[in-house]
């Protein structure tokens, strides 16, 4: 089942991309997800967003750790690289403090290898009211090689667009 997101954020689709239903395109974890119909290339590229309240002192690297933990169940994962954003690697993509990390996964799909390429970006949102709490938002780019170089500008575009909505309560 899709679940919800803790807070309201706003974005903006680029062009070329189409909001999907999650449980039906099979990310029944994600909160939204779009995909890139003209990139169909045995495997559609797609966008997922999905978050979650963190009340525990897990730094956002830490965070990112645990992401590559629950891939590696499915097969094989490669960190390409990480960094914070809002560095010169990563400058400007959002407003909150973040990380970045780039993976190789190597899956199958309908019973055939697939390698696929992930950029993962990890937001984190405190609660003003309670610091002690606040929000991690997980953006993630998924596609296959072939397709990413002409899709990460569309990513970069799409998270410069992604904040708290004005009434950012759930």
């Amino acid at each position: 089942m899709a679940t919800t997101l803790p807070i309201k954020i706003s974005f903006s689709l680029p062009d070329g991309w189409q909001a999907a239903p999650p449980d039906e395109v099979g990310a029944p974890g994600a909160a939204f997800v779009a995909l890139h119909p003209a990139s169909v290339d045995g495997f559609m590229a797609n966008i997922t967003i999905s978050g979650r309240m963190r009340s525990d002192s897990a730094s956002l690297w830490q965070i990112a750790d645990e992401s590559v933990r629950r891939l590696q169940q499915a097969g094989s994962v490669e960190v390409l690289k990480k960094t914070e954003a809002g560095t010169p690697d990563a400058p400007g993509l959002t407003d909150a403090p973040g990380v970045v990390q780039n993976l190789r996964l190597s899956t199958t799909l309908k019973g055939e290898p697939l390698e696929l390429l992930q950029s993962q970006v990890y937001l984190g949102m405190e609660d003003v009211k309670d610091p002690g709490k606040r929000v991690v938002i997980e953006v993630v780019l998924t596609a296959k090689s072939t397709q990413l170089q002409a899709l990460i500008e569309d990513f970069k575009a799409f998270l410069r667009t992604v904040h708290p909505a004005d009434d950012a309560t759930a």
